[in-house]
């Protein structure tokens, strides 16, 4: 537990507990044997005190009550030595992954509250696979105990089986073989009780589990002091709204710490009230996403030929706001390139919640076409279409090209259904889906009755005329035989010269 100040922990704050999980009696056998030698018994009994916070027969969260009731209970003074015991207790449960303690601040009171998540005990054979738990055992107790004590959580095999040679096949039946589930009927009710249980755990605030989120401790330590966004910077501390826009911003470009430092110290990221503007972050994280690409291109293009020139074998190259549940009845299809990676779950949760630059990156295992990067690009900040619309566009264009209905992706083409889209006010996955399910519908049915869509022959379009088309002017058509001529016909063509040059002689007289 990181606590700088000792004032923002004391026995008045408030706590509650999380628990998702119910104690075994092997997790029992593992808090006593093996946790306790680590952490200390004072420790393992703060764990359990916690644990019977929440009733033995459910899970989730404990009533909200003062810290002073755990203070109380464990015979601490409520004291700063009290408190700093306290965290120390708290900080080794923390250490070996039996606990996560998380600071909520609550600005209408201007105060914090504490949340104590538990984690379950690791099974015996999950902690002897982990090292460096292991190797902590071992420097507590000596590794003659640690092997004893292995020994003592684990029931070897029957002694029947000793020395025979066996095959092993599994003979399990699957569930499809045995249950059918109607999918067909979509039970939306169920849906969002599901949905709505599995977002209890998202009090409003961005959660910090995951890894690659960028707190902003990590923001305030390298941003220049003498900054003239310091300020600004320094308000991103309890605005929960501007971290998540840096956050999304940093994860769809790819930023680190640095670079999103050095984009906040910009002029025209920050509004006139501190707020951060998205529009103006997102594209000058856009640009240094470009530079950075093409950066990395020519250090590629310069490894090359450095390492064609010294005849050395090129080494292995390094690797690529809440997820939305998609529901079924919006399920596309998996495309034939992706069957052997995913499943429709996973694609369809792939194109509602991953940015389109690493979807792009998927589709393009080397390296994304700078034309194609130009094109969403145009579409993501110009047209304002969501993520996820983007996403669902990228799949259609896909799936035109593996049915051989383009041959190419065209940046006209492109644009053209982006603006179709964005007219038609496609501003949600749903709508998408939808939308591209009626034109691939369109598109079989041109495909079926290709001579109901063509013009007549000879006859063009007149595009804006609002007159009427001009008459066809008849063409004399030329005979089979035109080009024979008979003997009397013949005869009579010279006679008629004759007498034509018979009459031009008597004018000139």
């Amino acid at each position: 537990m990181r606590m700088n100040n000792m004032l923002h922990f004391t026995e008045n704050h408030r706590y509650c507990v999380y628990r998702d999980f119910g104690l075994s009696a092997v997790d029992g056998r593992m808090l006593s044997l093996i946790y306790q030698p680590m952490v200390g018994a004072f420790a393992i009994g703060f764990y359990r005190l916690l644990a019977e916070r929440v009733s033995l027969e459910q899970v989730g969260y404990s009533p909200i009550e003062q810290q002073r009731d755990l203070f109380l209970t464990l015979g601490l003074e409520p004291s700063e030595k009290g408190r700093k015991f306290l965290i120390e207790q708290a900080s080794k449960l923390e250490a070996v992954g039996l606990l996560q303690t998380s600071r909520l601040y609550i600005p209408e009171s201007d105060d914090y509250m504490y949340e104590y998540e538990l984690q379950a005990p690791l099974s015996p054979a999950d902690f002897f696979r982990t090292q460096h738990l292991t190797l902590l055992l071992r420097d507590k107790i000596g590794k003659f105990a640690v092997l004893s004590l292995r020994e003592r959580l684990f029931r070897e095999e029957p002694a029947e089986w000793v020395g025979l040679t066996y095959n092993k096949e599994n003979i399990s039946v699957p569930f499809y073989d045995i249950f059918e589930l109607n999918t067909h009927a979509i039970d939306y009710e169920l849906e969002q009780a599901i949905a709505e249980s599995s977002m209890a755990r998202q009090p409003g605030v961005m959660q910090g589990s995951e890894e690659d989120a960028i707190n902003y401790a990590d923001i305030i330590i390298r941003f220049p002091r003498e900054s003239a966004n310091r300020s600004f910077v320094e308000g991103l501390r309890f605005d929960v709204e501007g971290m998540g826009v840096a956050n999304y911003v940093a994860r769809k470009y790819e930023l680190s710490v640095q670079d999103l430092c050095r984009l906040l110290d910009e002029d025209g990221v920050f509004g006139a009230d501190g707020s951060l503007l998205l529009e103006s972050l997102q594209h000058k994280a856009n640009l240094h996403f470009r530079q950075g690409k093409r950066r990395k291109d020519e250090r590629e293009v310069a490894y090359a030929k450095v390492v064609a020139l010294r005849s050395h074998e090129p080494g292995t190259e390094e690797g690529m706001p809440e997820e939305v549940a998609v529901q079924m009845e919006y399920y596309v299809d998996v495309p034939p390139q992706f069957l052997s990676k995913c499943d429709v779950h996973q694609y369809n949760m792939m194109l509602r919640n991953e940015p389109y630059t690493r979807l792009l990156k998927t589709f393009f295992p080397g390296s994304v076409p700078d034309n194609l990067l130009d094109i969403f690009e145009k579409i993501d900040l110009n047209y304002k279409l969501p993520g996820e619309v983007i996403n669902v566009l990228i799949h259609y264009l896909m799936e035109l090209l593996t049915s051989g209905g383009e041959q190419r992706i065209n940046r006209n083409f492109v644009d053209a259904i982006a603006a179709n889209m964005l007219l038609k006010r496609i501003d949600s996955y749903e709508k998408a889906v939808q939308y591209i399910r009626n034109q691939t519908k369109i598109r079989k049915e041109k495909n079926r009755n290709p001579g109901a869509t063509q013009p007549a022959a000879g006859k063009s379009r007149a595009y804006g005329r609002t007159g009427s088309a001009k008459p066809d002017i008849p063409i004399v058509q030329s005979s089979a035989n035109e080009g024979e001529v008979s003997e009397e016909e013949f005869a009579e063509l010279l006679k008629m010269a004759e007498q034509m040059q018979a009459s031009k002689n008597k004018g000139s007289m």
